[in-house]
C-alpha cells in the first residue's frame, strides 16, 4: 500500500504549474459560461464520520443560479426523499461538484463550503415549469478550475460509440426489487415500473 502522499507523488511526475495555477477562487467569465450552458452536475458530499457520496443534479442549462462571483444554487428537485446529500451538508458543509456539457470533453470543477436555504428570493430564479424547489443548495465557492478531456476521451461519452441498449438489464424498479426481496411478484414489479415511468412523466418538478 501507497501509504503517504510523499510516496505517492513519487511514482508520478513533476506537476505542470499551469495545473497548479489555473485554480481560482472565485467564478470568472470562462466559469460563469460553463456554467451557464451545462444541464448537469454531479455533486460530491460527505458526513460528519467522512462517509463519501456522490449525486446527480439535472435541469435545463443554467439551472444552476450563479448569484455572485463566490456563490451559486443548486435547485432541489423532487425525488425519491432520501435526501442523502442535503443531510450530509447539514453535517458537513464541505462541497464538490463537476459540471458537464454534452458534446464539451473537458469539464469544470468547483469545492466549497453549502448550506441548504429555503429563501424564497433565491429560489425564485430557479423557477421551472411554475414550480418553485422549496430548498436549494447555496455554495459558497472556494476553488473552481476547468478538468482536462482525457476521462471523455477515454470514456468516448458523447461518441454514442459504447452506448448500450437499456433493454440488456431489467429497470430500475425491478433491479431494487430483486435486491430487497427474497421473491419478485411480477404483477408488482409491472406496477413499480408502471408507477416509476408515471412519475418520470409528471414528477420531474
Amino acid at each position: 500500500m501507497i501509504a503517504t502522499e510523499d510516496k505517492l507523488r513519487a511514482k508520478f511526475g513533476e506537476v505542470h504549474p499551469l495545473a497548479v495555477t489555473k485554480s481560482r477562487p472565485a467564478i470568472d467569465k470562462y466559469s460563469r459560461q460553463f456554467i451557464a450552458m451545462s444541464p448537469f452536475v454531479v455533486v460530491s458530499t460527505a458526513d460528519a464520520n467522512g462517509k463519501a457520496d456522490l449525486s446527480p443534479r439535472g435541469d435545463p442549462p443554467g439551472f444552476v443560479h450563479i448569484v455572485d462571483d463566490h456563490t451559486i444554487l443548486i435547485p432541489d428537485r423532487p425525488g425519491n426523499n432520501r435526501l442523502d446529500t442535503m443531510a450530509n451538508i447539514v453535517a458537513n458543509p464541505n462541497i464538490g461538484c463537476l459540471f458537464f456539457i454534452p458534446g464539451f470533453e473537458d469539464t469544470l470543477r468547483l469545492n466549497g463550503k453549502a448550506v441548504i436555504t429555503e429563501d424564497a428570493a433565491l429560489l425564485a430564479h430557479c423557477t421551472v415549469s411554475g414550480k418553485v424547489p422549496k430548498v436549494g443548495i447555496l455554495i459558497s465557492v472556494e476553488e473552481v478550475f476547468m478538468h482536462c478531456a482525457k476521462a471523455l476521451k477515454r470514456s468516448k461519452l458523447w461518441t454514442g460509440e459504447y452506448t448500450q441498449d437499456r433493454s440488456q438489464m431489467p429497470s430500475i424498479a425491478r433491479i431494487i426489487l430483486e435486491q430487497t426481496a427474497t421473491a419478485v411478484d411480477e404483477g408488482e414489479a409491472r406496477s413499480i415500473d408502471e408507477s416509476v415511468e408515471g412519475d418520470y412523466r409528471t414528477g420531474l418538478y
